[in-house]
């Protein structure tokens, strides 16, 4: 028999074998780069050496032309406000170095995406009314924004994060929530353009300065109430926080900001909604807090082990990930080590950075992508649907890539044949790296994956486009079709700089559907309902025969990627599929719709209990006016 480390992980529990947590630690993870307990460092270097992808299996797309590219075209749409974060070529403080995250939110529910770009500031401040703020730009619906963050009230100060977006009061208007070092704060929706802070009033506040870093609503307990999760990365205060010099705090030679190792890792929180516009801290009682991993960046919420109940997996910077199952009772359990999505292949924390769900194998059973730093592969995680998963990296061709640092990342169908790719962004943590010895820049491009249909996947960056190559410091991503098109878009939030937005512009006329939820007995924004999709071509149509329909399933997903909010109307693509057999959505409240023999190329709006609200001819079908 062959043993791997989840496999004897997993055997203990068949057994009446006894272990203390250190023990199984001990068993599970070999002796790894980190700072002793009490020292301070940078993070630990992982060389993982690129391997080539297997080329075995025979890809029916492997080297052909992508028939897209991807172009900036931010400056020309108006998104010419500039984030800043940090010092421009050398921190201090680890807090320069994170970076915000950005969202595709419809916050007027036009069906036109809007866009909410998170900013941060610097340690030595601005001069009062000349602060960065975070902003709102409205989709003109004509490929430009406007700027309305002054009309909006929005316009809080300071160290942003991330932001996530839901209908926390189910008044039928998505509000939006963002993490700050410091303070986090709830905006209310009200409907006419305008937001209030309702932080206080909805139980919010804080009673000391955290690090809180990306989120998400949920309904973890399913009665029709968005709940709140907040990751937190460090107990840090600049009063007492390490300076490099001081403490010789290095990266490859380089003297850089010290931690995460060595530094005191901050507690993850989960807030209850209480039905009546106020939230409860249940963070200890809900088991947040009884985890191996710390460090929590990046948050992405799904049902990975499909029992009808959300799941929380969070990205770890430095140490294990996290991964809090629904227990169903109010309760999460960590099985991150025990499920295998912990660690690396070879048994070593990773500094995980961004996080995304999806199935793509069209399996059924959810998939995780994960980012990590820089001289480490970014992470894939093949679900085997019986609770465990298996780490794909390398079989699936992401192992290719050391170089980079990941942070935004998205399972996304970037050319609509029906299959997740993968999109990537890129940047160094450390500006001090240029014009140093390393061969690492610190504004890196981004990294595309192709899905082969295989398992695996093809590293296409150079050929889609001047978007993807260019040369960005970036972090959060979001995903979204802002032009209405019919193919998904990309928004990037970039540190000390403009952001990109980048329009795929596509050759290829395949098919797709879009689908946004209303919930009635579930949340509004229907968070958490999963979506089945089921599409043949005209040919098997008509013959009744033939190939299997093709079956694709996605949920309803309030954060994600780094730090961000990808727009919650849930995009398939249909590849030739004229005939959208079925649609069948199963609702947090349990609820199951069924809607059959829908055009494709058009959004629907569909209200719990299979009403259709809305229904719009969208790219090549409007301009034919179907």
């Amino acid at each position: 028999m062959i043993w791997t480390r989840r496999g004897f992980i997993r055997s203990l529990s068949r057994t009446a074998l006894v272990l203390s947590l250190e023990d199984v630690l001990k068993l599970a993870v070999p002796a790894q780069e980190a700072a002793p307990k009490g020292q301070i460092g940078s993070r630990p270097v992982f060389e993982a050496k690129a391997r080539p992808a297997p080329s075995t299996i025979p890809s029916p797309v492997k080297g052909t032309p992508l028939g897209y590219s991807f172009v900036d075209v931010a400056k020309e749409s108006g998104l010419t406000a500039k984030t800043i974060y940090g010092g421009e070529h050398k921190n201090r403080y680890l807090l320069e170095t994170t970076g915000c995250g950005v969202a595709f939110y419809d916050y007027d529910h036009d069906d036109w995406l809007d866009l909410f770009l998170v900013n941060g500031t610097r340690l030595e401040g601005f001069p009062k009314g000349q602060e960065p703020i975070s902003r709102l730009f409205k989709n003109n619906r004509d490929g430009t924004f406007t700027d309305v963050t002054a009309k909006s009230g929005m316009t809080r100060s300071g160290w942003g994060q991330g932001c996530c977006v839901g209908d926390y009061d189910n008044d039928g208007w998505n509000d939006l929530f963002v993490s700050y070092y410091g303070q986090n704060i709830l905006y209310k929706n009200h409907g006419d353009g305008t937001f209030t802070d309702v932080t206080v009033k909805a139980g919010l506040a804080q009673s000391k300065t955290r690090w809180n870093s990306g989120c998400a609503f949920l309904d973890y307990d399913r009665d029709g109430h968005l709940d709140l999760f907040v990751a937190n990365y460090i107990d840090f205060d600049i009063k007492t926080a390490p300076l490099p010099e001081a403490a010789g705090c290095a990266y490859k030679g380089i003297q850089v900001a010290c931690g995460p190792p060595g530094l005191d890792g901050g507690k993850n929180i989960l807030y209850h909604n209480n039905g009546d516009g106020t939230f409860t801290d249940v963070s200890k009682k809900a088991g947040m807090w009884d985890t191996i991993g710390t460090y929590g960046l990046s948050v992405s919420v799904a049902d990975l082990d499909n029992d009808g109940w959300p799941d929380i997996y969070v990205a770890n910077d430095s140490t294990a990930a996290t991964y809090y199952q629904n227990q169903k009772d109010g309760t999460f359990k960590d099985l991150a080590i025990e499920t295998g999505i912990a660690y690396s292949p070879d048994g070593k924390p990773q500094a995980g950075m961004g996080v995304s769900v999806g199935d793509f194998n069209r399996d059924g059973q959810l998939d995780i992508v994960k980012t990590n730093f820089a001289g480490d592969t970014d992470s894939l995680y093949q679900n085997l649907g019986d609770g465990t998963f298996e780490d794909h990296t390398y079989l699936s061709g992401l192992g290719i890539n050391t170089r980079y640092l990941g942070w935004g990342v998205g399972f996304v169908d970037l050319d609509n044949d029906g299959w997740l790719d993968i999109f990537i962004s890129n940047g160094h943590v450390y500006p001090e790296v240029d014009n140093s010895h390393l061969d690492s820049p610190y504004a890196e491009h981004k990294y595309v994956y192709r899905n082969l249909r295989t398992g695996q996947f093809e590293e296409v960056t150079n050929q889609a486009g001047s978007g993807m190559t260019a040369a960005v410091a970036a972090r959060g991503c979001a995903f979204g079709d802002f032009d209405n098109d019919g193919d998904m878009d990309v928004v990037v939030n970039c540190v000390n700089s403009v952001p990109q937005l980048l329009r795929c512009d596509s050759t290829i006329m395949r098919n797709w559907l879009k689908i946004r939820l209303v919930g009635k007995k579930s949340n509004r924004t229907g968070v958490g309902a999963r979506i089945t999709v089921t599409a043949r071509t005209a040919e098997d149509a008509e013959s009744g025969q033939g190939k299997q329909p093709m079956r694709q399933i996605e949920e309803v997903r309030s954060g994600g990627s780094y730090y961000s909010q990808n727009d919650l109307r849930v995009h398939f693509g249909l590849d030739k599929a004229t005939t959208v057999d079925e649609v069948e959505i199963v609702w947090p409240s349990g609820t199951k719709d069924v809607l059959r023999d829908l055009p494709p190329n058009k959004l629907y709006v569909i209200e719990e209990g299979g009403k259709i609200l809305k229904q719009v001819a969208m790219g090549s079908a409007a301009k034919a006016g179907l």
